[in-house]
């Protein structure tokens, strides 16, 4: 569906150079949600353009739907663009014309009779529950209702990809939520390829399949959701996810408490993860059955990732140095995650 190889995207100043986008490659296959995150600055804005050409890049090849994107005349260009949709942050809405007419401006130079315009549109308000707001003007609306019309009018001439860039980052968390549903339901009904890009690893849990991360220009991981959310390899990666699933934040509450800070010499702070089957297993139990090593549970969090579940468990364990060795020795054979976060005397 997209394959970006080598792609480099450089700008030029008198005064400087910025390599924007640094030797990329990516590949998006057809239904893919595919969420690209990084913090501002990352590149990562500057690479959803080059999928359409928005941004030429340095160097490089394109592939989308089969085509070569840098072979295309401006003709071919154009009407390649039209099966790429497109949604932004501030959403860039006619503020002069009604929501019906900003739907219908891409229909503009279309082939279709008046009254097939008129059912698009209305099917289009519908598809994004706006069907009442048809007369109504972008100032009358909610940020929310303002991104169901960008989404609207960036469907209307029926694309086969969707490429959102921050489309949610200006909208409050409840907001955000309904539009990234709406997202999945229409990559579900209408078997649309998304390209999210975004800032919030939250963003990207919520529907996306596969995920990158940039840094600095470069792509440094990349892998479908549920491998890079229960192994991330890099700090950036890793950063990113405790934060969406709030684990930091529940350590440093947690560290802050005085008991935390005097662990007898039998306890361990323990963070301890799970995925797939492993997180329904009663394991806690095992451990004082087995190991006469309790487990005074602290935090517990379960995510679920592609109906796939990721727990995550603060807890204190006690026993002597020897049973709680053969319990951690016991937990890695059963491929629980374990992180020691502090020692008696630490």
């Amino acid at each position: 569906m997209i394959t970006l190889k080598n792609i480099d995207v450089t700008f030029k100043s008198k005064k400087r150079v910025v390599e924007a986008v640094k030797n990329v490659d990516l590949q998006v296959d057809k239904g893919d949600v595919y969420g690209i995150v990084g913090y501002s600055g990352a590149g990562k804005s500057t690479l959803v353009r080059v999928i359409n050409l928005l941004q030429k890049p340095t160097k490089g090849s394109i592939q989308v739907n089969d085509l070569d994107m840098l072979a295309l005349n401006a003709k071919e260009l154009r009407q390649a663009r039209k099966k790429i949709g497109m949604i932004f942050q501030h959403f860039n809405l006619m503020n002069a014309r009604t929501i019906y007419d900003n739907v219908a401006f891409p229909l503009k130079r279309s082939a279709l009779t008046k009254t097939e315009k008129k059912a698009k549109i209305d099917s289009l308000l519908e598809l994004v529950g706006l069907t009442e707001k048809a007369e109504s003007y972008p100032s009358q609306l909610s940020g929310g209702q303002k991104q169901r019309v960008a989404i609207a009018r960036a469907l209307a001439n029926d694309p086969e990809i969707l490429l959102c860039d921050e489309a949610t980052s200006a909208l409050d968390p409840k907001t955000t939520l309904s539009i990234l549903s709406l997202l999945k339901d229409l990559n579900a009904k209408l078997g649309l390829t998304i390209v999210l890009i975004t800032h919030e690893m939250q963003a990207v849990k919520e529907i996306c399949n596969k995920v990158a991360v940039m840094e600095e220009g470069h792509i440094i991981e990349s892998g479908d959701i549920v491998s890079i959310f229960s192994a991330p390899k890099r700090p950036l990666t890793r950063d990113f996810i405790r934060t969406a699933t709030h684990i930091d934040q529940a350590l440093a509450n947690i560290l802050e408490h005085r008991h935390i800070s005097f662990l007898n010499d039998n306890q361990v702070l323990a963070e301890l993860s799970f995925v797939g089957d492993s997180a329904g297993d009663p394991i806690i139990s095992k451990l004082y059955s087995s190991f006469n090593v309790t487990a005074n549970i602290l935090y517990g969090n379960v995510e679920y990732i592609q109906e796939i579940p990721l727990g995550t468990l603060v807890v204190i364990l006690t026993g002597s140095d020897t049973e709680r060795h053969e319990a951690l020795d016991y937990l890695e054979k059963e491929e629980v995650g374990v992180q020691i976060i502090k020692k008696a005397g630490e």
